[in-house]
């Protein structure tokens, strides 16, 4: 059997070699031609770093709510009979909410006010019959008072008798005795007299310690039967209402809540990382879409909801016009300050906590591509964590297109 050997053609050995160095030619005129790159200087702007101290302000959201909240609730058993005000009107201290029906109740403060009219007609009473027993008493002292001195004339008759030996001595033994007799009759009569206006002064008191419980029983169950029209206590707007008409409540039962319209704070939830930084009475800036409010903060709540911890803070400065409870608000919260910072004016494209790729101005009209790291962004402040320096100029036209090329060539 023949074989035949098949020679290789000179000339696809020579095509391929032309087509290796061809390719390497266009790679090479390629990467050259990235190397370089040439902006007209007027197509970009620059904003120069600036260094100086800086406070440092962290972004937070949240809510006013009233700074004074009242809790309405039943005063005792009743049926809602009627409902004056809705979630959301405008109230004083006197405004009549609701009203709740309770004709037991009625029955109670009607039977203790006569039991009071009762007590205080026996205290009158009691006090006549007491003046009665005084008088009867002086009455008794008086007589014993005339009879002392029916007997000390006796005495003196006899005595005088006996110096004329008229009478004798018997007589006269018999008047002392009478004397004597009608003194101690008086001494004990007084003595008698004198208890009697002690025990009539306890038993007086004993009566208008009655009658004070009683006045006070009357009060209380009058009391619950007037919050039976229950107030709104404080001044501003109905914020809930949770009974419906003719629905029987319990004693203590929620019924309504109420909440300040002028007296606000404002609750703010802080990003977590940062939360623990800020101090109790940290200034804040609050924005209401229609002007600045200050305020400190007041509380920071440990728990973390979400990746933000709740705070509240207290309004410093004038309310704006559209604030009221649940507006929806920003804060500008303080966090730090920094004595030398390095820190750029934001600009779009510029991040914060982030690392960027972006060209710098070098002294040679060239645009120096570098590695910036950004830190927090405070009131329109970007701080500069590293990558540039004090006066370096960032272009912060966005070229991003050209973020392949390393320089770039500023051309007049």
């Amino acid at each position: 059997m023949e074989i035949k050997l098949s020679q290789q053609k000179p000339w696809k050995k020579w095509l391929g070699l032309s087509l290796f160095i061809g390719l390497l030619s266009y790679a090479a005129i390629t990467v050259s031609s990235k190397a370089t790159k040439s902006l007209d200087v007027t197509e970009v702007s620059f904003q120069r770093v600036e260094q100086g101290p800086l406070d440092i302000y962290t972004n937070a959201y949240g809510e006013f709510a009233s700074a004074k909240e009242r809790l309405l609730t039943a005063p005792a058993l009743g049926k809602v009979a009627e409902i004056l005000v809705r979630p959301g009107t405008k109230i004083s201290p006197e405004t009549i909410i609701l009203t709740l029906s309770n004709p037991k109740l009625e029955q109670e403060v009607s039977e203790a006010q006569g039991r009071l009219a009762q007590q205080k007609a026996q205290q009158q009473a009691y006090k006549y019959e007491q003046q009665n027993e005084r008088l009867n008493y002086q009455g008794r002292i008086a007589d014993i008072e005339a009879e002392i001195e029916k007997a000390q004339l006796e005495l003196s008759v006899n005595e005088n008798l006996l110096n004329l030996g008229v009478a004798s001595k018997i007589e006269l033994q018999r008047a002392k005795l009478a004397v004597k007799q009608q003194s101690k009759r008086l001494e004990f009569e007084k003595e008698k007299y004198s208890q009697f206006i002690e025990m009539q002064g306890y038993q007086l008191t004993q009566r208008e310690i009655t009658i004070d419980q009683q006045v006070s029983q009357v009060k209380l169950l009058e009391k619950q039967l007037d919050d039976m029209h229950v107030k709104a206590g404080i001044t501003g707007s109905l914020q809930n209402l949770v009974v419906e008409l003719g629905q029987s409540v319990q004693l203590g039962q929620s019924l309504a809540k109420v909440g300040s319209d002028d007296e606000l704070i404002a609750r703010l939830r802080l990003p977590q990382q940062q939360a623990d930084q800020i101090d109790i009475n940290a200034p804040v800036l609050i924005n209401t879409q229609k002007g600045i409010v200050s305020a400190h903060i007041t509380r920071i709540e440990s728990v973390v909801t979400n990746g933000s911890v709740l705070a509240e803070a207290v309004i410093d400065g004038e309310l704006t016009s559209n604030s009221r409870p649940s507006l929806t608000i920003s804060a500008q919260v303080f966090v730090k300050h920094m004595k030398d910072a390095l820190y750029i004016r934001q600009s779009t494209g510029l991040r914060p906590q982030t690392k960027q790729a972006l060209f710098v101005r070098s002294q040679n009209n060239l645009l120096e591509q570098r590695e910036v790291i950004f830190g927090e962004l405070s009131q329109d402040k970007l701080l500069i964590t590293s990558g540039l320096s004090f006066k370096d100029e960032l272009v912060i036209t966005d070229i991003s297109q050209h973020n392949q090329f390393s320089e770039i060539t500023l051309t007049h």
